[in-house]
């Protein structure tokens, strides 16, 4: 099958004063990013095109002297014709310059409706999947200054505060790995003058002049926007001082955390409203949004306007009955707040493989020892009648947070409990507290 391939090697046809990303400006924003392990493993996600295949050939020279090892990851999406194609071309090219390559492959289901954001969930799972299993902490991804500019506008437009005008953070703490993306600051024409350098070819993915696309539309405005002061190089002077003002906002919400919540072995938050009530109120809610997502494993905060009601409740004397919001259930326990999740938000039942591991409704790293039998799964413990020896063993725990807990279920009957004490003692299986969001994570990263 013929690819599609467009190839520069005219200078001229680079933007003036734009040479080459070399080795030593990669390496110094690159460093900034660690402390990375002795021979460190990288994994970079490469595509094709012209920006991710500089970024590969960038860090096998990184890596090369500090005697590490570099992997480059395609997916392929199969949803176009080529694209498999295209993958084995991105694996010759690759080993030829002695980079080892391997394809992941999103088999499906494929959604008829948001395509694109589904096809972007499924590659960053398969590509963390894939550091978590290879024991690689490190996936670089080559998003660059124009791409940074492009999600801003995007942001902007769906009426995003500071946190979505900030952009793509420099780095990102993911549970499986650490996502890095060095070139943030670096326009593309650089890159491609980097190819150019090394007479690399590159894969021109015709999506990119799909007007379809909203980055595709804010792409094509980029001069009009230029012409009128408001250029990538511009923009990323702004998004660096929002980052900035995220970081430090971060900062204060990582200290109020520390003073107000503690959180228990089975993911139960025991908050203090006291400091709370005292910091200013765009902490607080910072503050609690962070609460709410670690104990309800979601990625996403509750919506302001509902967490404007919460911290008004939460400061109100006396504060009654309890309430729900993003999956949890906001219990006041005499001079505290419980915060535990709700029964009704959680993840139906899964499935559990002998000797895998599987999260579970987002908060739950679940491994089910090799010598079970039979099959089991694993869903909430609800309100199943317990045995006077189970009541015991969940006596530390408390009472409204007990029927959103995990068990090991088989053919509708509950064969275990799962808790950190438990999986000391070593039975069917091991549990680990893992929400998809840290309570206070790295900060956002400025580069």
């Amino acid at each position: 099958m013929r690819l599609e391939m467009r190839v520069r090697w005219d200078a001229n046809l680079l933007e003036p004063c734009m040479q080459a990303l070399s080795d030593a400006e990669f390496a110094a924003g690159l460093d900034r990013l660690g402390p990375f392990e002795q021979r460190p493993l990288l994994a970079v996600a490469v595509s094709g095109g012209a920006d991710s295949l500089a970024l590969a050939l960038l860090t096998r020279a990184w890596a090369k002297r500090r005697r590490g090892r570099v992997v480059a990851l395609t997916v392929d999406h199969r949803l176009r014709a080529e694209s498999t194609a295209e993958a084995r071309q991105v694996g010759r090219w690759l080993r030829r310059r002695g980079i080892a390559h391997e394809i992941l492959t999103w088999d499906g289901p494929h959604p008829k409706s948001d395509l694109q954001s589904a096809a972007r969930a499924a590659r960053y799972r398969l590509l963390e999947s894939w550091c978590h299993e290879a024991c690689c902490l490190h996936l670089l991804l080559a998003h660059h200054r124009e791409d940074q500019a492009e999600t801003f506008w995007l942001r902007l437009a769906r009426g995003s505060g500071l946190d979505g005008l900030s952009a793509m953070p420099a780095l990102a703490e993911r549970p499986q790995c650490r996502l890095l993306r060095p070139l943030l600051g670096v326009a593309p024409a650089r890159l491609r003058a980097r190819l150019q350098a090394e007479r690399q070819p590159w894969i021109e993915d015709r999506s990119n002049a799909n007007l379809a696309f909203a980055r595709v539309r804010v792409r094509r405005s980029s001069a009009v926007l230029a012409a009128e002061g408001l250029s990538a190089e511009r923009l990323a002077q702004t998004i660096r001082q929002l980052g900035r003002a995220r970081s430090a906002l971060e900062q204060d919400v990582a200290r109020l955390l520390a003073q107000v919540v503690w959180i228990e072995p089975m993911g139960i938050a025991v908050l203090d409203p006291g400091p709370l009530r005292a910091a200013s109120a765009e902490t607080a809610l910072r503050a609690l949004a962070a609460v709410l997502m670690t104990v309800s494993g979601s990625d996403y905060p509750a919506r302001r306007d509902r967490l404007e009601r919460l911290f008004e409740w939460l400061t109100s004397s006396p504060l009654g009955r309890g309430r729900t919001l993003g999956g949890c259930r906001i219990i006041p326990q005499r001079h505290k707040v419980l915060v535990c999740r709700e029964f009704a938000a959680v993840e139906e039942e899964r499935a559990l493989s002998r000797g895998g591991d599987a999260t579970w409704d987002g908060r739950f790293r679940i491994a089910l020892n090799t010598n079970v039998g039979r099959a089991l799964s694993v869903a909430a413990l609800g309100t199943h009648r317990l045995s006077a020896a189970d009541r015991r063993s969940l006596a530390p725990i408390a009472v409204p947070a007990r029927a959103a807990l995990p068990a090991l279920w088989r053919g509708g009957r509950i064969k275990g409990l799962m808790h950190p004490t438990l999986a000391r003692q070593g039975c069917m299986a091991h549990l680990q507290f893992r929400p998809a969001r840290a309570l206070s994570p790295v900060g956002f990263t400025v580069v």
